[in-house]
């Protein structure tokens, strides 16, 4: 895994445009699988099955290995793959769009139905919660109380991610340290408390940060 982390949807949303009398209703849901994918797809097109289309694309792997997407009989490349592009335009995996359409009597023209696609994406994706998934390791520290605030500051300034503090004889605080920088930071602890802090290493542990929320998976 790649510990810079990846974005993908944390929680699904809708949005809607209207072009020229047609709606466009944007539905994002977070996948982990293809068939997860096909079967959110299949649900829409159920869903709205008087619509006119219902275009999808979706995105998997944490480097956005695996793409998929489909027109659903609009002319080829304007729907589904501008959708897509929105997907990989973000930054956004692991996440599947279907936008469904209603015609309003008005052709829009391949341009316009182009950006009619894009627009409704955005929109669906601007309805949504974007997380930022990381790798870390859990490190439990154990430290006496003089070093306390040394420590929080160490950690609010290298924004790591702080799990737990527990107070009794002396802090326990539990961090999330990415793999790469688990020597620098342990090194960094030891000075900042004079060698006295003690380590115990955990196992690694996917993370995201929501507000000043840290959520592990």
């Amino acid at each position: 895994m790649d510990t810079s982390g990846y974005l993908t949807v944390y929680e699904g949303g809708q949005g809607e445009i209207v072009e020229k009398k047609s709606r466009f209703i944007a539905t994002v849901r977070p996948v982990e699988t293809e068939e997860e994918a096909s079967a959110f797809i299949g649900e829409m097109k159920k869903k709205y099955w008087d619509a006119r289309h219902n275009c999808s694309a979706f995105v998997l792997g944490e480097r956005q290995q695996m793409t998929r997407c489909s027109d659903d009989g609009e002319p080829a490349q304007t729907a589904g793959r501008p959708i897509l592009d929105v997907l990989l335009g973000e930054g956004i995996t692991n996440a599947a769009v279907v936008v469904t359409r209603y015609f309003g009597g008005v052709l829009l023209g391949t341009g316009g139905l182009v950006r009619a696609y894009q627009a409704a994406a955005h929109a669906g994706l601007d309805a949504c919660t974007i997380i930022r998934k990381c790798v870390g390791r859990k490190l439990l520290i154990r430290t006496d109380y003089s070093g306390l605030g040394k420590l929080e500051h160490l950690f609010a300034q290298q924004q790591i991610p702080v799990l737990s503090t527990e107070y009794g004889a002396d802090v326990a605080i539990t961090i999330l340290t990415p793999p790469e920088k688990r020597d620098a930071v342990w090194q960094s602890i030891v000075e900042q408390t004079n060698g006295l802090a003690k380590q115990e290493w955990g196992a690694e542990a996917v993370y995201a940060q929501l507000g000043k929320e840290i959520i592990v998976f």
